[in-house]
C-alpha cells in the first residue's frame, strides 16, 4: 500500500471513531431511527447529487444495481438500525469489541467470495488485533450491570454481520462503477427500509431541533458518513478487503483518544496494552498479510 492509501483508511477509522460520540449526543435529541434515517438520507443525497453535477455515469446493468442494492441493505439498513439502537443497551466498550469482530467475519467471507487468502502473517495479524480489542474494552466487561445487555449486544451483531456483507459486495464492483454515484445510490436504497420502519414505530415530529441538533447532523451525515464511504470505496478499488479492514482495529483506539481529549476519561493499563497489540496487528496485516487466490494456485 501506498502513504496516500493508508492516509485515506486511517482518515476513514479516524471519522468512524468520531461517529460513535456524535451518534450518542444526537439521541438524546431525535428518536433512534428517526436520525438514523436522516442521516442515510442527507448522506445519500449529497453524494447522487454531487455525482450528477459532475455526469458520473449511473451503473450499468440489474447485476450492479442488484450488489448496491445489497450494500445498501447491509451497511446502511442493518448497519445504522443495529448502531443506532444498541446504544441503548450496551456500554461502548462492549459495543466496539463486537462491532470489530466484522474483520474477522469479512476475512473469511473474502476467502470464499473473492478468492483472498490470509497469511500466516495476515491471520497472527487479525487475531492479535482482536485480543487487542478485548484488552481496551475489559474495563467496560467487569462493569457493573453489563449481564443484561443480550438486546443491544444483538444489535451489534446485526450492524457487524450487515457491514462484512457489504464490504465484500463493495469490493466485488469496485472498478466497475462510480464511487460517488455508487455510494450515494447505496445509501439512498439503504435509508429506505429505516424512513418506513421509524414512520411506523417512532413519532419523526419529536425531533429537538436546535443548532446543536443540525450541527451534529451535519457533522455525521457529511463527515462521518458521506465522505467515509466515498474514501473507503476509493480503498477498495486498489486494495484488498482484508489488508484495508484490519486498520479497522483502530478505531477503538481513535475512541479512546476522543473520549481522553473531550470528555476526561482515562486510560487504565488493559487499555494501553491493547493500543499496543492493536498497532501491532494492523503492522502484520498490512505488509503481506494477504494473498490472492491466483498466487495461491501458483
Amino acid at each position: 500500500m501506498t502513504a496516500v492509501t493508508i492516509a485515506q483508511i486511517i482518515l476513514v477509522m479516524l471519522l468512524w471513531a468520531a461517529c460513535f460520540p456524535l451518534i450518542t449526543a444526537g439521541l438524546d435529541l431525535a428518536p433512534h431511527l428517526t436520525f438514523a434515517a436522516m442521516r442515510a438520507l442527507l448522506a445519500g443525497l449529497t453524494l447522487t447529487m454531487l455525482a450528477l453535477a459532475l455526469h458520473r455515469p449511473l451503473p450499468k446493468g440489474l447485476p450492479h444495481w442488484a450488489m448496491l442494492a445489497i450494500v445498501g441493505l447491509g451497511a446502511t439498513s442493518l448497519g445504522f438500525l443495529g448502531m443506532f439502537h444498541a446504544a441503548e443497551f450496551v456500554s461502548p466498550g462492549i459495543a466496539t469489541v463486537i462491532a470489530n469482530t466484522q474483520p474477522l467475519l469479512a476475512a473469511m467471507l473474502a476467502g470464499i467470495v473473492l478468492g483472498e487468502r490470509l497469511t500466516v502473517r495476515g491471520t497472527m495479524g487479525l487475531v492479535l488485533g482482536f485480543i487487542g480489542i478485548l484488552s481496551i474494552a475489559a474495563p467496560q466487561f467487569v462493569a457493573p450491570g453489563q449481564q443484561s445487555y443480550i438486546f443491544g449486544v444483538a444489535y451489534i451483531i446485526l450492524a457487524a454481520l450487515g457491514v462484512t456483507v457489504s464490504n465484500v459486495v463493495i469490493k466485488r464492483i469496485a472498478g466497475r462503477v462510480d464511487p460517488l454515484m455508487a455510494m450515494g445510490l447505496q445509501m439512498l436504497i439503504g435509508s429506505i427500509p429505516l424512513v418506513l420502519i421509524a414512520w411506523a414505530t417512532e413519532e419523526p415530529a419529536t425531533v429537538r431541533w436546535s443548532f446543536t441538533f443540525v450541527g451534529i447532523l451535519l457533522a455525521l451525515s457529511l463527515l462521518g458518513t458521506a465522505l467515509v464511504y466515498w474514501l473507503w470505496f476509493s480503498v477498495l478499488e486498489k486494495t484488498p478487503l482484508n489488508r484495508a479492514n484490519a486498520f479497522s482495529f483502530l478505531i477503538p483506539i481513535f475512541g479512546l483518544t476522543i473520549g481522553a481529549l473531550f470528555f476526561d476519561e482515562t486510560l487504565e493499563w488493559p487499555q494501553l496494552a491493547g493500543i499496543v497489540f492493536v498497532i501491532l496487528a494492523v503492522g502484520l496485516v498490512s505488509r503481506h498479510g494477504t494473498r490472492s487466490a491466483e498466487k495461491v494456485a501458483g
